[in-house]
């Protein structure tokens, strides 16, 4: 056989899968109503702050997930998914009254250290969502308010 019949073979091949996998759903992070464990319904949180949150952080971080147009696309829609489970299991701003006190002070060490550093939000997450990416001022807000939340649980 002719390795121009073998490209071709495995071409078709590559593109049937490709076909095959559309049909595979996922179940989307959309809640079907509020939680009553959400951090705001438990701690103060200033409008411009919950404006960043759920700019920046709530796509990954709650029950709620605002899905781009590309998500109707496997394997994207997998990648996003896992994305977003692997984010809820970090974090979940919408469970978050279910920690303990001792794992709430964690998770606002956390938020405070990776968005310092830039982790957070990721990059793969900012290229696309470009009003996600924090400045300054709006870092130096979230380390304010992590640091009041944090005086309330302590």
């Amino acid at each position: 056989m002719k390795t121009s019949s073998l490209i071709k073979i495995g071409a078709g091949f590559i593109v049937l899968f490709l076909i095959v996998i559309q049909f595979f759903d996922i179940d989307k992070n959309i809640a079907a109503a509020p939680s009553e464990n959400a951090i705001e319904k438990h701690y103060q949180v200033p409008s411009h702050v919950r404006g960043l949150l759920k700019t920046s952080c709530y796509d990954c971080h709650s029950n709620n997930t605002a899905y781009p147009w590309y998500n109707r696309i496997q394997p994207i829609k997998w990648w996003l998914a896992d994305h977003v489970n692997s984010g809820k299991r970090h974090l979940n701003f919408d469970e978050f009254n279910t920690y303990s006190n001792e794992k709430k002070l964690e998770k606002l060490d956390e938020i405070t250290e990776t968005v310092k550093s830039e982790e957070m939000p990721l990059t793969s997450y900012t290229i696309v969502h470009r009003n996600a990416k924090l400045s300054a001022t709006e870092k130096s807000e979230m380390e304010q308010w992590v640091k009041n939340v944090k005086k309330q649980i302590e």
